[in-house]
């Protein structure tokens, strides 16, 4: 692993789950913050949604997209809920 080179456990749900095809992976990332990492892999799979649209969980915490990402952390990128 390279200096800044972290993995983290990313968990996707309703329309990201559906475009990258996963529910879960692991992902190796220079990403210093949420947004960095959503940036990446918005980049890499062609992700529709734009991070306006979704609040963002690091180890089951609500967190600000500018949270620094450590290795081993928990993501979650969590789409609008319709109510009903």
């Amino acid at each position: 692993m390279k200096t800044g080179s972290k993995t983290v456990q990313i968990q996707y749900f309703a329309l990201m789950r559906e475009e990258r095809g996963l529910s879960s992976e692991r992902f190796d990332t220079d990403a210093t913050n949420a947004q960095e990492l959503f940036d990446e892999l918005k980049t890499k799979y062609h992700f529709s949604i734009d991070a306006q649209r979704l609040r963002v969980s690091i180890n089951d915490h609500f967190a600000d997209w500018q949270h620094p990402l450590k290795n081993d952390d928990s993501v979650v990128f969590i789409p609008p809920v319709a109510g009903g």
